[in-house]
């Protein structure tokens, strides 16, 4: 496959669950709004990631775009995947920033530097996956632990719309409603509908918030007011990096977790499309630290590979890389856009954290295809406590920390999946 062609199937292809697999497409029409369903499904956590960590959510969304563009170029057009702000990054930039949770981070320049030497990393373990192969990543990471892994990171991300995403007792209701109108459409409807479905059911979801709060006065209407003072165009705000020691020590070794991330990622993939993808690894490893380190020169968050979209390709079953190029397309235009960034932010919060739990969990249910489709024997008391003590590490946020150095989540979860399996699989 070149990297801008592909074969077409006709949308009838979408009947009786039909697959398009990486190296085809859709009529662009409907790869258009694939690619628009995909940018909806990580805009929120995207957004989401810079704002805990005070960057500029516009820039983060037009680097995201960067950033899938570098890994696409990188993987030859092989890998369907979309970059965005890593949640890796959150807990050693407030670190390495003393960030007090509010408005712009006032060190981000020092958090850049440490991005940067995160990415530089990242990048160089790509360069020894394709010097070396990838077997020796095989042998710390067989399906059980990648299984686990990429379970994990959706099971870490379920109290975020729970904890987060519902202030009060109506936002709950909307939550349970917009779940139930992405199920819906999921049963319900067939064609390219049923592939929308993540769109659908969030546009369905709301109108039915929008009747119910501004037309009925039942809970916080939408305000758009934050879309008719946005400006149509307007760049982003960019940061010069600044390299301080600390802050490198300190952000550098979330490289390791982007591995696993990544790892994750394309074993996922590669069992949902049926195609074997472990000659891609480390060009992936590769595109995915070079755009960690664009981003953060440019005053971006690091960008991993992203969970998200896993869910909605597992939903839709559509893997064509076109997609991809199409949502990286809209991405920079939402970057240089206030306007569409204020039009997407204007989605009801609930609304949003009804759609992310249907994502995590098709990520969590992704995790578990790996072990499904690798006949992982449970039976093997060196596979069950593997998985089970690696769900509930990241589950629960168990915290290791060296010094000023924190290891939560789903760093403690991947780290003790590989070490642990690499004790218990030398005994009977």
């Amino acid at each position: 496959m070149s990297l801008f062609h592909w074969t077409e199937r006709p949308t009838a292809a979408l009947q009786d669950g039909g697959v398009i697999p990486p190296d085809e497409r859709l009529p662009w029409p409907q790869t258009t709004a694939m690619g628009v369903q995909h940018v909806i499904a990580m805009f929120g956590a995207t957004v989401l990631a810079p704002i805990l960590m005070g960057f500029d959510p516009n820039l983060a969304i037009f680097m995201s775009g960067i950033g899938t563009l570098i890994f696409y170029f990188a993987t030859g057009g092989k890998v369907p995947s979309y970059l965005g702000s890593s949640f890796g990054f959150i807990g050693v930039v407030i670190a390495a920033t003393a960030y007090a949770g509010q408005g712009p981070n006032a060190h981000i320049a020092v958090a850049l530097g440490g991005i940067i030497a995160c990415g530089a990393l990242y990048a160089l373990m790509g360069v020894l996956v394709q010097v070396v192969g990838t077997g020796w990543i095989e042998r710390l990471m067989p399906p059980v632990v990648t299984g686990a892994v990429v379970a994990v990171i959706g099971l870490n991300l379920a109290s975020v719309p729970i904890k987060n995403m519902a202030a009060s007792n109506f936002d709950s209701w909307m939550q349970l409603i917009t779940f139930v109108c992405v199920a819906l459409v999921a049963v319900f409807t067939s064609g390219m509908v049923q592939r929308l479905l993540i769109l659908v059911g969030l546009a369905l979801a709301t109108l039915i918030y929008l009747v119910l709060t501004n037309g009925m006065g039942l809970g916080k209407p939408m305000d758009f007011s934050g879309i008719a003072a946005a400006s149509w165009v307007g760049l982003p705000n960019f940061t010069a990096p600044v390299f301080e020691a600390n802050a490198i020590l300190l952000i550098a070794p979330v490289a390791l977790i982007l591995v696993a991330e990544n790892l994750g990622h394309i074993k996922a993939v590669a069992a949902m499309t049926g195609k074997n993808l472990d000659a891609s690894i480390g060009r992936a490893f590769i595109g995915d630290g070079v755009a960690t380190m664009v981003s953060g020169a440019a005053g971006g968050t690091g960008v991993t590979t992203y969970a998200e979209n896993i869910g909605v390709m597992a939903a839709t079953r559509i893997y064509s890389t076109a997609v991809f190029l199409v949502a990286a397309c809209i991405a920079l235009l939402l970057g240089f856009s206030p306007k569409f960034g204020a039009l997407i932010q204007a989605i009801p919060l609930p609304v949003m954290g009804g759609v992310s739990i249907v994502v995590f969990g098709l990520i969590t249910i992704a995790g578990a295809k790996i072990w499904v489709d690798n006949k992982v024997d449970f039976s093997a008391p060196a596979n069950l406590l593997t998985a089970a003590v690696t769900l509930i590490l990241g589950t629960g946020e168990f915290t290791l920390k060296f010094g000023s150095f924190a290891l939560g989540g789903i760093g403690t979860a991947t780290f003790g999946a590989v070490l642990l399996y690499a004790v218990l699989r030398r005994g009977r």
